[in-house]
């Protein structure tokens, strides 16, 4: 176990130090910059390129990395800007949702008011038997149990 520790940490930082050259092509050649030092094929050509050349791939590497910079930031701005149209279709769905559970929480209530006239109208004329009172009576349950689980359901939203 402690030789596995071992190995896997040599092996990350043999990755890091690889990973830290940063490359630059220049001129058709590709060169490596580590710090001050620049190579190529694996060898340093530091000291054997001019000034000029040296400036043109430091700037060359500079550039490079405030293009990346750029590209992250543009990400960053598009993912947040994704979030916020997501936020904003998940504002309107619930808008809809709402909506929607007023429409029927009111619709409920107007048919409840309906069938209550009707049965009172029903039960003045004397035109309702035993049997049609008690089928009128489970009905305006149904339609008050209706319009409580309506109700509720307005207020989770």
């Amino acid at each position: 176990m402690k030789n596995f520790k071992i190995i896997s940490s040599i092996f990350f930082f043999l990755i890091c130090l690889m990973t830290y050259a940063q490359k630059v092509e220049f001129n058709g050649k590709k060169y490596h910059v580590k710090g001050e030092h620049i190579f190529l094929n694996g060898t340093d050509v530091t000291a054997t390129l001019s000034t000029e050349q040296l400036n043109n791939i430091k700037n060359k590497l500079t550039r490079e990395e405030q293009l990346k910079k750029v590209d992250k930031q543009k990400q960053k701005a598009e993912s947040k800007q994704k979030k916020a149209e997501k936020k904003q279709k998940k504002a309107e769905n619930e808008l809809k949702k709402r909506k929607k559970a007023e429409k029927n929480y009111s619709d409920i209530q107007k048919k409840y008011s309906k069938e209550i006239n009707k049965y009172e109208k029903l039960k003045k004329k004397g035109k309702l038997s035993t049997d049609d009172e008690v089928k009128w009576h489970k009905k305006l349950d149904n339609l008050k149990i209706k319009i409580e689980k309506n109700k509720k359901k307005l207020k989770r939203l």
